[in-house]
């Protein structure tokens, strides 16, 4: 192709998902690799230096890279992903060095609110928060218009703000955790431990059988109460203009959204919660959003993209 582009990588425990962004914002090549996480840092390095190598062209200004865990984005170090196996990992330089060009680094629920901010429900929030509902609970925040790291780049740990400090016991060593109780993870644990009759239920299972199960019922409003009682927190102390919820638990739909909105609501006596929804841009949102700051390290403050809702 002629023109600048910029390559995405959303690197996944399981799955790099990558694209090739053209100027005009639309994705000219996209492609899906296995993470190879099991086998530890250096070859997830490794396959994440050769997936971008792969989608760069001679277009090719500058790299998006989104990662979970705790991310240093001036340093452009993965400081700390359990699932990848990174510690204190360069990423940023790493792939640079692979592919010759600007490589940018953020957390995946920074990345996520960054592209809900610009192209999803969040366009015009300047205060938003996006909660990401997957096998953990995560949030990314932008705060006047900007993604918020904080001060060791850990911000937005939603899913271990104690909602129960007497509450069963989180993997992080917490007691109550918000992420016990309303991730899928979480749910589906609960739901068996809860002497649920359907064996290997899911918490997509156990959103679709609430009204002919009692135990998934019950799960499942411990987990929705529990988000509620998050959200309503981090309403007092943040203010966001928009709560967006994303990640799997959202293909829920209103089976979510309804008893969160009641539940935040009855938890703030003196205020109006913000408003709650799904977000459009599904398990894309930490791909764009990363597409979205390689455009701006590559000084390309102007593209929109304009395939992704």
């Amino acid at each position: 192709m002629t023109g600048p582009s910029v390559v995405t990588l959303d690197i996944g425990g399981t799955t790099i998902k990558g694209a090739l962004v053209g100027a005009d914002g639309r994705e000219l090549v996209r492609l899906d690799r296995d993470t190879g996480a099991s086998l530890g840092e250096a070859e997830v390095v490794s396959r994440v230096r050769a997936v971008a190598k792969e989608l760069a062209d001679a277009g090719t200004v500058g790299v998006g890279l989104s990662v979970p865990g705790i991310v240093d984005t001036a340093a452009g170090v993965a400081r700390h992903a359990v699932n990848l196996g990174f510690r204190d990992t360069p990423l940023a330089a790493l792939v640079a060095e692979e592919v010759g060009v600007p490589v940018v680094l953020e957390q995946d629920c920074r990345a996520a609110a960054v592209a809900e901010s610009e192209i999803g429900l969040g366009r015009d929030a300047r205060d938003l928060m996006v909660v990401v509902l997957g096998t953990g609970v995560a949030a990314g925040l932008i705060v006047d218009g900007q993604p918020l790291a904080g001060a060791d780049g850990s911000a937005g740990e939603l899913g271990h703000l104690p909602v129960y400090p007497d509450g069963e016991r989180c993997a992080c060593g917490q007691r109550g955790c918000l992420e016990v109780y309303a991730s899928a993870s979480g749910i589906a644990r609960r739901y068996a431990a809860a002497g649920g009759t359907r064996a290997g239920a899911t918490a997509a299972d156990v959103a679709s059988s609430l009204d002919s199960d009692v135990v998934a019922a019950r799960v499942w409003r411990e987990a929705t109460e529990a988000l509620g009682l998050a959200l309503a927190t981090a309403t007092l102390l943040l203010d966001p203009a928009l709560i967006v919820l994303a990640g799997g638990l959202t293909g829920a739909g209103d089976t979510l959204l309804r008893p969160v909105r009641t539940e935040l609501q009855s938890a703030l006596a003196w205020r109006e919660a913000p408003p709650v929804a799904n977000s459009p841009l599904g398990g894309d949102a930490g791909r764009l959003g990363a597409a979205i700051l390689a455009w701006r390290a590559a000084g390309y403050e102007d593209v929109v993209l304009r395939d992704a809702v």
